[in-house]
């Protein structure tokens, strides 16, 4: 028999984004309260900044970045290696009928933003800017 999906798609991504919000508390709980044993976790203040859910649930994107930026990749292999022990304790936590699987990456979308503030900032761009503004 096949299963009936009561949902809508807004409804359906409302919800993505609500299990990706939950996954992100529990982790960011998990690492503030040091319950993850590993020297090189508990040794760093670790900010969980976003979890991406794929639709179905089944998957999880965190984004990581240890605060004051500092060993960003020691800090994400060390996640990895405590995925199992992270994953269980999102299930027990979370109670859907399927835990997610998680990935950890790094987030460097402060450093994109960096990234584009100096552009902005550069004289051509914003002699360019100044064009734009006088018309």
């Amino acid at each position: 028999m096949a299963r009936r999906n009561d949902f809508t798609a807004e409804q359906h991504s409302v919800r993505v984004l609500k299990v990706g919000e939950r996954v992100r508390h529990i982790l960011s709980e998990l690492l503030a309260r040091q319950e993850v044993h590993d020297e090189t976790v508990s040794a760093s203040n670790i900010s969980v900044t976003e979890v991406r859910m794929t639709p179905d649930l089944r998957h999880a994107t965190a984004y990581v970045k240890p605060l004051l930026g500092a060993g960003e990749d020691e800090v994400v292999t060390a996640l990895r290696q405590n995925t199992a022990f992270l994953q269980r304790e999102v299930a027990k936590r979370l109670g859907l009928k399927f835990a997610p699987k998680l990935k950890f990456r790094k987030d460097e979308s402060f450093a994109e933003a960096d990234r584009i503030e100096s552009l902005l900032r550069d004289p051509k761009v914003a002699r360019d800017l100044d064009d734009g503004e006088e018309e």
